[in-house]
């Protein structure tokens, strides 16, 4: 409870304290604390089992894994029952499931993992439901869907699940910021801004400071807020991109933001939709590999990523030969032509056929 109290300390401070250049150095100090503080009190959680003894840990699997989140009753599991090989429980009630369930949908060739979590409730990061622990097993996702039921207030909805998962270490549709930390022994510190920025050098000393950095030089490349500067010194957080998919559409019409994908779990509506977004949302891409005077497989593509190099390409097929690979001939829209030499650093995109060529 002592934790708590600081906690609700420092937050009212920072909340009742004016932000301006000459507070600027003491609000970063507070949010380092804070942050730490909240950390400790998560690490204090003891057991990592849950109720009734379950564990919550989920292997990774597949070329990628997406968190299905969304509050209590939205047809979470409806959808990965639809979309994935899971047997997940269904049921018109709040908190069906009680564990994590993990489900492989295959698309494009590749094995995408779902994890249907809990509904998220309010107090979740903290425990409540025993939210805190399936976050927690659930920090290897690659990607987000927050799913939200249109018969319901969708900005509600979203807004508590948002916060829940910040408060949990996400930051999502976020990236780390540019900051270069290079420690030292001895000399103290010395930070130096590539642009401007909006926090000074003593607030950035001051925030360091509380994480026991005393001697380093730090080089910020971009303008960067205090909160962002904690979360990079924490190094737990998770930065991963989301998908709004609004469920029950075969109930009301609504109108939805750009990008979101409406769906209807129960009656399979739009789920081809989905999983090309979840496709594209994840930046996968499918490379096809072509031996030397050889026609191309087209039938299992590699899975990588967009913008994957041709040493990537060779390091997943076999990383200690990777190096014995000089250049590769590419076919495809990241090659002018077809079988266009490209080198090792060379970038690719889906549905490249790649000709490796050793030394």
């Amino acid at each position: 409870m002592a934790i708590e109290n600081e906690i609700k300390e420092l937050e009212e401070e920072i909340t009742s304290t004016p932000y301006n250049k000459a507070t600027q150095k003491h609000i970063g100090m507070l949010k380092a604390k804070l942050a730490k503080l909240k950390e400790l009190q998560q690490s204090g959680a003891g057991s990592k089992k849950g109720k009734a003894g379950v564990v919550f840990s989920v292997k990774k699997q597949g070329d990628a894994t997406v968190l299905l989140v969304g509050m209590p009753s939205v047809g979470k599991s409806t959808l990965i029952n639809a979309i994935t090989n899971a047997e997940s429980k269904t049921a018109a009630y709040d908190f069906t499931t009680l564990d994590v369930i993990p489900g492989m949908l295959e698309h494009n060739g590749a094995r995408i993992q779902v994890l249907d979590i809990p509904g998220i409730i309010e107090g979740a990061s903290r425990g409540k439901g025993a939210g805190k622990k399936v976050l927690s097993a659930a920090r290897q996702a690659d990607m987000v869907l927050l799913m939200v039921d249109v018969t319901k207030d969708i900005a509600w909805q979203l807004g508590l699940i948002r916060k829940e998962l910040y408060e949990a270490g996400f930051r999502i549709d976020q990236r780390l910021p540019e900051i270069r930390l290079m420690k030292k022994t001895t000399g103290g510190l010395a930070v130096s801004f590539t642009r401007k920025s909006r926090l000074d050098a003593k607030t950035v000393e001051s925030v360091l400071k509380e994480f026991r950095i005393l001697n380093a030089d730090v080089i910020i490349r971009e303008d960067i807020t205090a909160d962002q500067l904690v979360d990079f010194l924490m190094a737990n957080r998770v930065y991963v991109p989301s998908l709004v998919v609004v469920n029950k559409m075969d109930a009301v019409s609504a109108r939805l933001e750009p990008g979101w994908i409406a769906i209807s779990a129960k009656d399979k509506k739009n789920l081809g939709m989905l999983k090309e977004a979840i496709w594209s949302k994840l930046g996968l891409a499918r490379i096809y590999l072509k031996k030397i005077g050889q026609e191309p497989d087209l039938k299992e593509p590699l899975i990588m990523r967009i913008g994957c190099t041709v040493l990537d390409v060779a390091s997943r097929l076999h990383k200690e030969m990777a190096k014995e690979f000089a250049f590769a001939r590419v076919w495809g829209r990241s090659a002018s032509f077809a079988g266009q030499k490209k080198g090792i650093d060379h970038k690719l995109l889906d549905r490249d056929i790649v000709e490796l060529h050793k030394r």
